[in-house]
């Protein structure tokens, strides 16, 4: 426990925090994400359905009980994220999507064995 909260506790709130700034940046989107997108081969405001979605993720991850729809909606944003780098061939950028998704998984599964 740190800071009287158990690990599981502790990595919600690191990918609660993860997607709410995610949504911030998705939202206001500098030039050079709106780039990406339209590289992409997105619409120019397609920036805007990624914050919209991440902002739900965030806050369903923050609360025990919507927890599981958070992580559900979550693996749905990043896989997204991670198949549009690959089939961009944009490995590095790759890393990130690849790591929050295992970190999905990992308390998904850490929610799982509290239930057993």
């Amino acid at each position: 426990m740190i800071f009287g909260l158990a690990a599981h506790d502790l990595l919600a709130w690191f990918l609660t925090a993860f997607f709410i700034v995610g949504t911030i940046g998705n939202w206001v989107a500098p030039k050079n994400v709106r780039a990406d997108y339209v590289r992409w081969g997105y619409p120019a405001w397609f920036h805007r359905v990624t914050a919209m979605l991440e902002l739900p993720t965030g806050i369903l991850l923050a609360m025990a009980s919507t927890r599981p729809w958070g992580i559900v909606l979550g693996l749905a944003v990043m896989a997204a994220a991670l198949m549009t780098l690959i089939k961009h061939r944009e490995y590095k950028h790759a890393i990130a999507p690849s790591v929050v998704l295992a970190l999905l998984l990992l308390l998904l599964l850490w929610g799982r064995a509290a239930l057993l």
